[in-house]
C-alpha cells in the first residue's frame, strides 16, 4: 500500500470525485471524526500528516486531539493516546539509530495486542516498506516471505521464535510480546526505553505497506496498493456503517489481515478504544463485549459462529452496548446471518471485499434481514460490474464475474503478476449477481466452479444449503473426479455436540432442496474444518485427506 503524496491531489479529479469527497467529508463529521478545533491543533495536526503521511501521522493526530483518551486495552492493561504515539516515536528513533531507512523492509509477525500498533506506526515514521506476515504461515512461507519482500528487520513474538530460528535479516530480529524476559534479543520495550520519545524526524520518502494473501493455494503474495489523497478509505466503509468517535471496538480478526488492520486504523482515527486480545477464545470475548460495554466487534464469521455456539451463555451477557457487528474475510451464509440478527438483534454488517479489491459492497442490518445471503450494496465511490467471457456487462439476475474498480488501486503483486483487469476494475476471482433491488449476491469462486454432468456447480450453494442444517456446525464443498459425471462434489461436516447425522441422510437432505447433480458424491465427518487464522477452509488440505 503505497501513501500518496500531495502532489496527486488533483489525479482524477472530475465532478464525480468532487461529489465523492463531499459526500466522505460529510460521513466523517457525522462520526465525530473531524470536529471544531483551535489553530494550533489544527496546524499540528496537518504538521504529522505532512511529515509522516496517513499511515505514520494516524496515531500522531490521535495523540494530538485525544493525548488522554484511552487508546488501547491488552492483557498488559491500557495505554492512552498520548503515550502510544510517545512510545512509537521511541521505536522509531531507536530503530533510526540501528539504521532502519526508507522503504527499508520491516516485518511484523504478531497477535493482536499493542506490540503490533507500535512497531506498524513506529516503520511508519521511519518511512519504511512495512510488511504484515500472517502468524498462520509455515516455517517454508515465513522463509518465502522474508525473501520475496527483501525484509531487513523482523518483528516477531515470542511464541514464533521457533519459526524464525535461522532467519538473519540483516537487522535483527526484535521481539513484541515476551514470554520469557531471560531469553537473548532486543525488545519493543527495551527499545523504548532506551530512545528519546521527541517525534522523529521526517524521513525521506513516504512508507509502503503490503498486505499478503492467505496463502491458501501456496506461496502467499503481497498485495500493492496506491492509496490516494482521498477521504475514501474511511469515507467508504463510513457510507455504509455507523462508526463513532469514542466507541469500545474489539477487534478479533487478525491484525495482519486487511479487515483487522484496515478497521485498526479506522478506529485510531475515531479515537475509539481498541480491546484487543491475543488470542480468539469464544468465551473470554464474550466476556469482554460485555464488561468492557464494547459498541463495535470487528471479526470474521467463524468467530461469530462460535460465539454463537456457546448458546445460553451469551444470553447471560449484558450486550446491550453493541450496536455493530462488522464482519468480512469468508461467506456469512444465510443461516448464520439469520441466527445472528434472530439473537444479537439489528447490528450484522458484512462487508464483501479482499487484498486485491480492498472494499466493495456492505450489507446492512436490514439487507440482510431482507436476503440474508447478499454481500449488499456498493459503498460509495466502489464501481461494481458483473461481466460475462467477453467482458460485456450483464443484466441483474446473470451470474458473471465481478469486477471491482474504485480510488483504492491495487497496483499489481510486488513480486510480479497481476489481477485480470477491464475498463480500470480488477477481477475479484469472484462469480456472482445482482438482485432487482441492487444487492450483490456471490455465488462462488470463478476457480471453484465445477461442471457436473454438463451442469455448472458451484460449491458455495451446497454449502449454504448444509449450514441451513440443524445438525450441522461447519460444512465444506469441493470438487473431486467422477467417472460418470466428469465431475462431482465431496463434502466434508463439522456436526453441532451431541448430533449425529449419516452420509445417506445429508445426501437425501440435497437430494430434496438441489437439483440432482448438486449432490454429493461422498460426506466425510471430520471434528473440525482446517482453517487459516483469518478464519478460511484450507480445501487443499481436505484434497489431501
Amino acid at each position: 500500500m503505497k501513501i500518496a503524496s500531495a502532489e496527486r491531489l488533483l489525479e482524477g479529479t472530475s465532478a464525480e470525485r468532487l461529489i465523492n469527497e463531499a459526500c466522505y467529508l460529510g460521513y466523517c463529521l457525522r462520526s465525530g471524526m473531524f470536529g471544531v478545533e483551535s489553530p494550533a491543533r489544527v496546524l499540528a495536526v496537518g504538521n504529522a500528516l505532512a511529515d509522516y503521511g496517513m499511515l505514520g501521522g494516524g496515531v500522531a493526530v490521535a495523540a494530538i486531539r485525544h493525548p488522554e483518551r484511552t487508546a488501547v486495552i491488552d492483557e498488559l492493561g491500557s495505554l492512552t493516546y498520548g503515550e502510544l504515539d510517545a512510545r512509537v516515536n521511541a521505536l522509531a528513533n531507536a530503530w533510526r539509530s540501528a539504521g532502519l531507512m526508507p522503504r527499508d523492509g520491516l516485518a511484523i509477525m504478531t497477535r493482536n495486542h499493542r506490540g503490533f500498533l507500535e512497531a506498524l506506526f513506529a516503520g511508519a515514521k521511519c518511512g519504511a516498506r512495512v510488511v504484515l506476515v500472517n502468524t498462520g504461515f509455515s516455517p517454508p512461507q515465513l522463509r518465502a516471505v522474508l525473501d520475496s519482500e527483501r525484509v531487513d528487520l523482523l518483528v516477531h513474538d515470542d511464541e514464533f521464535a521457533p519459526l524464525c530460528e535461522g532467519l538473519e535479516p540483516r537487522l535483527g530480529c526484535v521481539r513484541a510480546w515476551v514470554e520469557d524476559p531471560a531469553a537473548s534479543g532486543p525488545t519493543i520495550a527495551t527499545l523504548v526505553a532506551s530512545a528519546s520519545s521527541a517525534p522523529p524526524p521526517k524521513p525521506a520518502r513516504s512508507p509502503q505497506l503490503v498486505i499478503l494473501t492467505s496463502g491458501t493455494t501456496g506461496t502467499p503474495k503481497g498485495a500493492g496498493r496506491h492509496v490516494p489523497f482521498s477521504l475514501a478509505p474511511v469515507g467508504g466503509p463510513l457510507s455504509k456503517v455507523p462508526f463513532r468517535s469514542g466507541d469500545r471496538t474489539l477487534i478479533s480478526a487478525p491484525l495482519f489481515h486487511a479487515l483487522g488492520f484496515t478497521q485498526g486504523l479506522l478506529q485510531i482515527g475515531l479515537g475509539a478504544t481498541l480491546v484487543l486480545q491475543r488470542r480468539y477464545i469464544p468465551g473470554q470475548a464474550l466476556a469482554a463485549l460485555a464488561s468492557r460495554r464494547v459498541n463495535t466487534w470487528i471479526t470474521v464469521p467463524v468467530m461469530l459462529q462460535r460465539l454463537l455456539a456457546l448458546g445460553e451463555e451469551v444470553e447471560r451477557h449484558d450486550l446491550s452496548g453493541l450496536r455493530i457487528v462488522y464482519l468480512s474475510g469468508s461467506q456469512l451464509g444465510t443461516a448464520l446471518a439469520r441466527e445472528a440478527l434472530a439473537r444479537l438483534g439489528p447490528v450484522l454488517y458484512n462487508l464483501y471485499g479482499s487484498t486485491e479489491i480492498a472494499y466493495a459492497t456492505i450489507a446492512s442490518p436490514e439487507d440482510l434481514a431482507a436476503e440474508p445471503a447478499c454481500v449488499g450494496r456498493p459503498v460509495r465511490g466502489a464501481r461494481i460490474a458483473i461481466l460475462d467471457g467477453a467482458g460485456r456487462e450483464l443484466p441483474a439476475g446473470a451470474v458473471g464475474r465481478v469486477f471491482v474498480g474504485h480510488m483504492i488501486r491495487f497496483e499489481g503483486y510486488t513480486g510480479g503478476g497481476d489481477k485480470e483487469r477491464i475498463r480500470g476494475m480488477v477481477a475479484s476471482g469472484d462469480v456472482g449477481h445482482f438482485d432487482q433491488s441492487g444487492r450483490l449476491f456471490i455465488d462462488g469462486r470463478d476457480d471453484e466452479m465445477i461442471v457436473s454432468g454438463g451442469e455448472n456447480v458451484f460449491p458455495g450453494e451446497v454449502e449454504d444449503l448444509l449450514h441451513a442444517h440443524p445438525a450441522v456446525l461447519e460444512a465444506a464443498a469441493v470438487g473431486v473426479a467422477d467417472p460418470n459425471y466428469g465431475e462431482r462434489l465431496s463434502v466434508y461436516l463439522v456436526c453441532r455436540p451431541g448430533v449425529q447425522l449419516s452420509e445417506e441422510e445429508v445426501k437425501r437432505y440435497v437430494r430434496e432442496n438441489l437439483a440432482r447433480y448438486k449432490v454429493p458424491r461422498s460426506v466425510t465427518f471430520l471434528a473440525e474444518l482446517p482453517r487459516n487464522p483469518t478464519g478460511k477452509v484450507l480445501k487443499r488440505e481436505l484434497l489431501g485427506r
